[in-house]
């Protein structure tokens, strides 16, 4: 069992688990998914078109015939990242397909890599089924090539993420998403719930809902005759409604949010919001032209909290941000220090190719960006060290995500997976299996994790 590190980045999503069954002859495509959560559900989407179409999945280089790169392309550093699994994928197999945001700017791909085969732009399915024909012809058998009802997951069992829309309409200064996923597109509620209840019946027991601005989810719908945000809380009712855990991710803190709070002290949807603050002071978010006024996120936080006391909050955000000055940053540590966030993550700026934050004076140095996000993590490490130390002595129903022979690896209905923090039962965890729910007594805290044992009921 390993403990959650503190600086674990959280545009990131849990690796990729690759299913491996395949038939005799069967042309196998490999996959290297890179990037947030949305990117994983995009991946998904392309495995499964590809298994019912015969393809087989391969989890290695050399078993498979072409390699598709799903790559990110949210920070220069991730960029870089991008770029190196590529030139992995084509040392180690030689045919490879590049897709996802950094497939946005083809020819950044192609300047590094003349020899990938296509390269396409994030949820291009039909362009990356397109090129994988190219490359390896399919060869269906469709009396051996069944595709469960859920399709492929690259997720646990017991957890799958549900994208409910694609695209943002906000115009913050550090992000160039919009530019690569367009503007929002919110699914039909429909369609997101027929996903939702295979998904429920293919044994997922928690279902963590995302999508670049989930909050605004149904806004763009043009025959709309609801009250804004009524789309959002009407969707998540109904998929409370279906007896998994429901976590929501990326809520923008709109004043209507406050009408999903209901929903989690009723306990159809997990007591947990990932709101990305990204800023406290007003200069500084003015310069980000984030949508959120500072002033009353901690009024909107108090008001959730009376709402619902058990909502635990986690957040992001961005230290160093071209003209951010110590008194701006200061301002931001004595945010934190009010709003208590239960769960928090940060990044220190970096300029992206076509961000407009790029053109704006007064850059940061390094070794201040640095030095600021040490101080800001040691201030949020106090905070998360004291309410988990509040936990000792209480009861928490957890989901258990793994087992092995020094206990079992759960989560609390504060934490989603990888981003945040674990509770370890390392007694009595004899029987568990992933996916199991169950009461535990915590009876230890560190900074980010717990500690319990199993409370028979």
């Amino acid at each position: 069992m390993s403990q959650n590190p503190p600086d674990l980045r959280p545009d990131l999503a849990p690796r990729a688990t690759l299913p491996t069954d395949a038939r005799p002859g069967q042309p196998r495509i490999g996959m290297v998914s890179l990037g947030c959560p949305k990117a994983l559900v995009d991946s998904e989407r392309i495995l499964t078109r590809l298994r019912a179409e015969g393809y087989a999945i391969s989890p290695d280089y050399q078993g498979a015939e072409a390699v598709i790169v799903n790559t990110c392309g949210f920070l220069d550093s991730a960029k870089a990242e991008s770029l190196d699994a590529i030139g992995e994928a084509l040392r180690e197999n030689g045919r490879v397909i590049v897709t996802g945001c950094l497939g946005a700017e083809p020819d950044y791909i192609t300047g590094a890599h003349p020899k990938v085969l296509a390269v396409t732009g994030p949820h291009q399915y039909e362009q990356v089924l397109d090129a994988v024909h190219a490359a390896v012809p399919p060869s269906p058998d469709p009396f051996v090539d069944l595709l469960p009802a859920s399709g492929v997951s690259l997720t646990p069992r017991h957890f799958s993420y549900l994208k409910i829309a694609e695209g943002c309409n906000h115009k913050c200064k550090f992000c160039i998403i919009p530019d690569m996923r367009g503007k929002l597109v919110s699914r039909p509620a429909r369609a997101v719930l027929r996903e939702a209840e295979k998904l429920v019946e293919a044994g997922v027991k928690e279902l963590l809902v995302i999508s670049q601005d989930t909050s605004a989810y149904g806004t763009d719908w043009k025959d709309r005759s609801k009250q804004a945000g009524q789309e959002i809380v009407e969707l998540a009712r109904d998929l409370g409604g279906l007896g998994a855990w429901v976590r929501l991710h990326y809520v923008y803190p709109y004043p209507f949010v406050r009408d999903l709070v209901p929903l989690m002290a009723e306990g159809l949807v997990l007591p947990y919001l990932d709101v990305p603050f990204q800023h406290a002071h007003p200069d500084t978010l003015r310069r980000m032209a984030r949508p959120a006024a500072a002033e009353k996120t901690l009024d909107r936080i108090a008001e959730w909290r009376a709402i619902c006391p058990e909502i635990a909050l986690r957040s992001t955000f961005i230290v160093g941000y071209p003209g951010e000055t110590e008194a701006e940053f200061q301002t931001l540590l004595d945010w934190l220090d009010e709003a208590q966030l239960d769960r928090v993550g940060a990044f220190q700026y970096e300029n992206v190719a076509g961000a407009r934050s790029n053109a704006l004076p007064d850059h940061v140095p390094d070794e201040v960006k640095a030095e600021r996000h040490a101080r800001f993590m040691e201030k949020a490490q106090a905070i998360s060290a004291a309410k988990l130390e509040a936990k000792v002595g209480t009861r928490q129903q957890v989901i258990v995500d793994s087992v092995d022979p020094d206990g079992a690896t759960c989560r609390t209905k504060a934490d989603a997976p990888e981003i945040d923090g674990n509770l370890f039962i390392d007694e009595g965890f004899e029987g568990l299996a992933p996916g199991d729910i169950l009461t535990v007594e915590v009876d230890e805290a560190s900074e980010y994790d717990l500690w319990g044992q199993r409370v028979e009921t």
